[in-house]
């Protein structure tokens, strides 16, 4: 992108939902990067092009979801590391150390760095203007503090003791004595997209105003900051295991990413010594693939998903890791390993078809289970376990009944909460999580372990009544004694009509009153059409009770003209 004498360049990088920065002044030739990736032979791609000189890689703060290139680019171009002033005393390598309204010139374009700690105590945004300091901005780049439709997280932090509350309530101020202060037109550049877990709104457009995010993103309408507070903490995913790594490798002087990424060749009995030895096998072939054979013990990451951020999530940081792919994608996989900082890879399987014939001992097959099949499992075996590792902001919208909610995020720390000996079925949205999941669960010695094909999404598209015991509201009318109704649905659903005697309790809610739930009997489940008392069904069967679903719900009880009870009260 070009204007005058301004050359701005935005990188993205959907693997990782980040954009870094190129912007340059023509008439002096002079460049800065901000937030850089690792492997920066794009920037100065781009700046030999162009005719210029990077003399500046500006951080916006202490990047959590990947290692910065800031090392990289500063010796690949002698150009100094420029941080807030709050980053001063905290890294290892010499910065420039920038003060709240201090300002870079490039000779026709200037740059003005603001101090906005909320995301992290050290963030900045640097506006970008034209000819003079104090001309109209061009536009700002924002970094973690400001997205597209939402703001950064301020829970990031507190593990090491900066509070949330104290992170937003100073984000609260910068938003809205730095940025909302600026003009409607000025554009915004954010450091990340949709899929980030710097946030959980986040848009899949990469550009906008000031303008535009004060009328249209929920963070910025009118509120108190405690509000605001309340309203960026909640439904956060869970941080994924590597960000604080990643964190304090950011601010440490370490090995830079060589210019040329080799990746050793291993037979599969030096694949096997390594994990003997300690190493963990990712497989980066697609989870079908997968399933129809794999090394026994090895974790499936999709290369064509989200990789790095999901072998962050399931790998310790430190560990050597040994590639099994599809031939030609070892190099790909390393180096986007090497962008959140797991340098530890010690070579990939060659020839993995041959090596996986010859060597049938060590291969083995995933149980996957299609809609229908996840239906009668937990229709039928009553201790099985169903795992929901979905974020608490999905898990929100909907699971299935009865499910443990363990983000994908958190179940390699939380592995000992569940039973290696009983029959587990993990689901996310679409397949892709779960398949990660399920192998991480085969490969800590859990032996009876599924994964759902198409996930919740499956799930909810379907209705379950034609797969569960079920009960017409006729034969439920003429054997009402017999059964002990349990109606699922809302509180406003109930108080205008429901049927004498039954038991209230909202769907939602079961879980947390199991205990209200006569065991003696059966049970009628009971919602507005059968879909959710389907649900409830399943979740009812899967724990050890006597449960039916009522076909057409509360729906059809009405239509046959059956009686109703109006009001809170049964």
């Amino acid at each position: 992108m070009t204007s005058s004498n301004l050359i701005f360049k935005q990188y993205y990088l959907g693997c990782l939902s980040q954009a870094s920065y190129l912007i340059g002044d023509r008439s002096t030739g002079r460049a800065v990067v901000v937030d850089p990736l690792r492997d920066i032979e794009q920037y100065l791609a781009d700046a030999r092009e162009m005719g210029l000189t990077i003399e500046a890689v500006f951080e916006t703060h202490f990047h959590a979801d990947f290692l910065s290139g800031h090392l990289e680019l500063a010796k690949a171009t002698g150009a100094q590391i420029v941080y807030g002033a709050a980053a001063a005393d905290r890294v290892g390598f010499p910065i420039r150390a920038m003060h709240d309204g201090e300002h870079l010139s490039l000779g026709g374009v200037d740059l003005e760095v603001l101090s906005t700690p909320g995301h992290t105590p050290e963030s900045i945004c640097i506006v970008v203007r034209e000819d003079v300091p104090n001309g109209v901005p061009y536009g700002v780049l924002t970094g973690d503090t400001l997205f597209i439709g939402d703001v950064g997280r301020p829970d990031l932090l507190s593990s090491v003791g900066v509070t949330a509350n104290d992170l937003g309530r100073q984000l609260y101020t910068s938003l809205h004595d730095k940025l909302m202060v600026l003009p409607d037109a000025t554009k915004v550049y954010p450091a990340h997209g949709a899929g980030s877990a710097c946030g959980k709104n986040l848009s899949t457009e990469t550009v906008s105003t000031i303008g535009e995010q004060r009328r249209t993103n929920y963070a910025l309408a009118p509120m108190s900051v405690e509000a605001f507070v309340e309203a960026v903490t909640q439904g956060q995913s869970a941080a994924p295991m590597y960000f604080m790594f990643a964190a304090n490798r950011n601010r440490e002087a370490h090995d830079l990413l060589p210019n040329d990424v080799t990746v050793a060749s291993l037979t599969m009995e030096e694949l096997l010594a390594r994990m003997d030895d300690g190493a963990v096998v990712i497989d980066t072939r697609e989870g079908a693939d997968f399933a129809l054979g794999h090394v026994r013990g090895s974790i499936n990451v999709g290369l064509s998903g989200r990789f790095a951020e999901y072998v962050g999530q399931v790998v310790k940081p430190g560990t050597p890791i040994v590639l099994i792919g599809d031939e030609g994608t070892s190099r790909e996989a390393t180096i986007r390993l090497a962008r959140i900082g797991f340098d530890t890879v010690v070579g990939a399987l060659e020839s993995p078809l041959a090596s996986f014939l010859r060597r049938q001992d060590v291969i083995e097959q995933s149980s996957r289970l299609t809609f229908d099949s996840f239906a009668e499992r937990i229709a039928s075996v009553r201790e099985v376990v169903t795992v929901d590792v979905r974020n608490p902001g999905e898990v929100e919208l909907g699971t299935v009944p009865g499910s443990r909610n363990i983000p994908i995020a958190q179940l390699f720390d939380r592995v000992e909460e569940l039973d290696r000996g009983a029959p587990i079925v993990v689901f996310c949205a679409g397949g892709y999580r779960s398949m990660i999941a399920a192998s991480l669960l085969r490969s800590k010695g859990f032996t009876d372990v599924s994964d759902v094909i198409g996930g919740y999404g499956a799930w909810a598209d379907k209705n379950l009544p034609t797969t569960l015991p079920a009960i017409s509201v006729d034969d439920l009318a003429a054997k009402r004694d017999s059964f002990v109704v349990v109606d699922v649905r809302e509180d406003d659903e109930w108080e205008q009509g429901h049927l004498e005697g039954s038991l209230h309790i909202p769907m939602a809610n079961l879980p947390a009153r199991r205990g209200e739930i006569p065991t003696a009997g059966r049970i009628a489940c009971l919602c507005r059409s059968g879909n959710r008392s389907a649900k409830v069904t399943a979740w009812l069967l899967a724990n050890g009770f006597d449960a039916c679903n009522v076909t057409g719900g509360t729906l059809a009880w009405d239509e046959r003209g059956f009686p109703f009870v109006i009001g809170a009260q049964a």
